[in-house]
């Protein structure tokens, strides 16, 4: 498994150990329609929240969360639209980003931006 994709699953569960410490209840993770995927699906509140999860080991590349761009968020809102096709019972939906910086295998940053896009 190659480095990226290996700090990427550390980062999916580190952000799942975050949101369910916020109280989440965790819906599923790595929803996939269309070749597209949402991170994480978590309900708060009768909220569903969709969440993208990005992970860096440091700010060379700039911070995490300038990686979901506007082609990105089309990607979730897209997946988005699918799930809720399957589950009308949600009127309410959030999207998120969680920005997470590693230090080894360990969260240095966590970032939880709520609303973050629409």
């Amino acid at each position: 498994m190659s480095h990226h994709i290996s700090k990427g699953i550390l980062g999916e569960k580190l952000a799942v150990a975050f949101l369910e410490s916020k109280q989440h209840h965790i819906v599923q993770t790595n929803f996939r329609a269309d070749r597209k995927e949402v991170d994480i699906i978590s309900l708060k509140e009768n909220i569903l929240i969709f969440t993208e999860v990005k992970t860096r080991s440091n700010f060379a590349f700039g911070y995490p969360e300038a990686a979901v761009t506007k082609t990105k968020q089309a990607h979730i809102k897209a997946v988005a639209a699918l799930f809720l096709q399957d589950h009308p019972e949600f009127t309410q939906i959030r999207f998120d980003v969680i920005s997470i910086i590693l230090a080894g295998t360990q969260a240095k940053e966590i970032h939880h931006i709520e609303d973050a896009f629409y």
